[in-house]
């Protein structure tokens, strides 16, 4: 293990890439889908041996030896290696173009999981491989967080205690140790990887357990672990499993929300009753759907179908997991989501789950969106800005929840928002350029800005059809998915010199 993390982190990735092909290949060769076994066995051997080739000529340098360095593999291999990644597709399918593969590789790597394809369109391995690949960007993510974010004070970390100057980022761990990051990111590989896979494996066999094909309980595991989304039968509201597949995913759900399901270095040791973005994710999913069910409610009403409880229930349940779903940024619909307006003949605006993606999960989990400890930090600061205009030299305290916050915390909270919302007004406008309507700008900008892209399919009012776009509308869709998933603040400091010359 140390002797590999020595080589370039985006050297890495390329070889992790080109191991995890042989698994659709073993997959489509099992079920004798012959082309598509040999387009990724092959697509794994040519990219394995430049992986060796260029590690040969590279193995006599140190790297690692900077943070920043490490923020430019991972920013080059959200955006070259779906190139790699998009040649096996792009051979196995037959039936598309290039810009088409990158397109979809792209959205599986950022665990976006917009698609240009019909489920039907793709055979199982190809599904397989669009799963796996998501997982992987998760995976990703998850790792760069503790490794690559936060000592650098990103992705989230920025608002936090342990963002300010003078503090240790992970506890527990020696100075010489946190300073050296190719240590930190070895401890980071060896403490969350066994765990993302383990509970992968455990959420897969429980959904065996509730009925669904090996294939379609592995590819929402990965999903739901990943935040992407992908499905080899269009969601989960097509699953066999039915509504207890959903309790067992929503349950998994958790690990989005915040970083202190699965561990304890973002300093919280009190547990996960006082984490806030636990606290505040509980409280919206819980919020949201009620609000909803009361609207609904009221419509059936009219109609007289109040005394139908099982039908009341269904919906309430088919707007918790939705809501859960998409202020996670995977976007999955319940199966009952259409009984809910069914029931009441009330169809739910699609700007909800805009605004619930927007949100997003937790710092340094696999949701994309603004991330909630944002919405928190600002929060707090508009709480106590209120108490000065009562009390104007009162002495406010952070308490419990707060102590967490940095004292620039909401300032730069703010300063995120505020960038978001540039980015996402300037997307649209170019989108628009394009001969998209404003609802259909808007849509694509968000879905691809907070990396929820079964928002494309959901929220608009007429379906937008990607694959009539030129390549160049796609290769803009992509940029703002690879955005979306660094972060604006991200790609800010590596377009900072003042930031290469520390």
């Amino acid at each position: 293990m140390t002797v590999l993390l020595r080589l370039p982190l985006f050297l890495l990735l390329m070889g992790l890439s080109s191991v995890s092909m042989f698994l659709p290949a073993a997959y489509a060769l099992a079920i004798e889908e012959f082309h598509d076994s040999r387009s990724f066995f092959y697509a794994a051997i040519i990219g394995l041996v430049l992986t060796t080739l260029i590690a040969v000529a590279m193995s006599n340098r140190e790297h690692n030896k900077s943070a920043m360095r490490q923020l430019l593999a991972l920013a080059a291999g959200f955006l070259l290696l779906p190139l790699m990644m998009a040649v096996p597709f792009y051979e196995a399918v037959r039936t598309t173009t290039f810009d088409s593969a990158y397109f979809e590789m792209v959205s599986s790597f950022t665990t976006t999981g917009a698609t240009l394809f019909d489920p039907t369109r793709l055979s199982g391995p190809e599904h397989l491989w669009r799963a796996q690949v998501g997982w992987l960007g998760g995976m990703l993510m998850w790792v760069a967080a503790s490794a690559i974010l936060a000592p650098l004070a990103l992705g989230g970390f920025e608002v936090t205690a342990a963002g300010e100057p003078g503090q240790a980022i992970l506890p527990g761990v020696a100075r010489s140790t946190t300073s050296n990051p190719g240590h930190r990111l070895m401890r980071s590989v060896e403490a969350l990887v066994p765990l993302y896979i383990g509970l992968t494996m455990a959420l897969a066999v429980m959904l065996l357990v509730a009925g669904d094909p090996p294939l379609v309980a592995l590819t929402h595991a990965m999903s739901v672990m990943s935040t992407s989304g992908i499905s080899p039968i269009g969601g989960v509201e097509n699953a066999p499993s039915g509504i207890w597949g959903e309790a067992i995913l929503f349950l998994f759900l958790a690990f989005a929300l915040s970083r202190q399901t699965f561990s304890s270095d973002t300093r919280n040791e009190r547990g996960l009753y006082y984490d806030a973005e636990f606290r505040l994710g509980l409280l919206i999913i819980v919020v949201v759907p009620l609000v909803l069910f009361a609207r609904h409610w009221s419509a059936a009403l009219e109609i007289g179908d109040e005394q139908n409880a099982l039908a009341g229930l269904k919906a309430l349940w088919g707007g918790l997991f939705t809501a859960a779903s998409f202020l996670t940024t995977n976007g999955f619909l319940s199966s009952e989501w259409a009984t809910a307006q069914d029931w009441s003949g009330l169809s739910t605006p699609g700007i909800i789950l805009m605004g619930l993606a927007l949100l997003g999960g937790g710092v340094a989990t696999t949701a994309g969106g603004v991330k909630l400890l944002r919405v928190y930090a600002l929060y707090l600061n508009g709480q106590r800005e209120i108490e000065r205009l009562v009390h104007p030299s009162s002495v406010g305290g952070a308490g419990l929840l707060g102590r967490r916050m940095r004292r620039e915390g909401a300032f730069i909270a703010w300063v995120f928002f505020m960038l978001f919302a540039v980015t996402l007004s300037l997307l649209t406008m170019i989108l628009g350029l394009y001969g998209l309507d404003f609802e259909q700008a808007t849509v694509l900008t968000i879905a691809t800005l907070a990396n929820t892209g079964p928002l494309i399919d959901v929220a608009p009012s007429t379906a937008i059809d990607l694959g009539a776009h030129a390549w160049h509308a796609k290769v803009i869709l992509c940029g703002a998915m690879v955005l979306g998933r660094l972060e604006l603040l991200a790609v800010i400091v590596m377009l900072s010199p003042e930031s290469w010359r520390g």
